[in-house]
């Protein structure tokens, strides 16, 4: 009875020191593991603060400017979550990914949804009901952007076309 006791109880021992060891070290392991936000710095966020707070006032037209240059970044970045969603959403349904990245996702999604309403009440004090057309505008300036620079593309493609047609004749 003594033979199979001491072989056991070195067992029990040596797994519960196993799983103590695992728990402490994933502990250690994700806190020195930080994820780096979902976005850089907001720029024009920066802009528009700093503009706000010059002395003497900057001109309204330029700090409506700027809160449209913000606003056109935030369409730039619900794009970028639109697109980011489905894949993350496909990737931790087959588990791919950890809930750590999953949460600093929804983090991102919750800030910018933050910005949005920053950027529709700082419109309602310019202009009221500017707060409900600022980022039609903005999603407007991002579809001008994307259009010019698909015709500068073909425009800077072309010549080349032209001048290698030229050297065949």
């Amino acid at each position: 009875m003594a033979s199979v006791l001491i072989p056991a109880a070195y067992l029990a021992v040596l797994v519960i020191a196993l799983l103590i060891f695992g728990r402490i070290y994933r502990k250690r392991e994700a806190a020195s593991r930080r994820l780096e936000p979902w976005f850089p710095a907001h720029h024009e966020r920066d802009v528009y603060v700093s503009l706000l707070q010059c002395n003497p006032p900057a001109h309204d037209g330029l700090i409506k400017a700027a809160l449209v240059r913000r606003a056109v970044a935030d369409v730039h970045r619900i794009f970028r979550l639109r697109e980011d969603k489905v894949a993350l959403s496909n990737l931790l349904q087959r588990g791919s990914i950890s809930d750590d990245l999953w949460t600093s996702f929804l983090a991102a999604e919750k800030e910018l949804e933050a910005e949005i309403l920053e950027v529709v009440t700082e419109a309602e004090t310019f202009k009221q009901g500017w707060g409900n057309l600022i980022f039609q505008t903005a999603a407007e300036i991002v579809q001008n952007e994307k259009l010019r620079e698909g015709m500068n593309k073909v425009f800077h493609s072309r010549p080349q076309l032209g001048k290698s047609r030229l050297t065949e004749q």
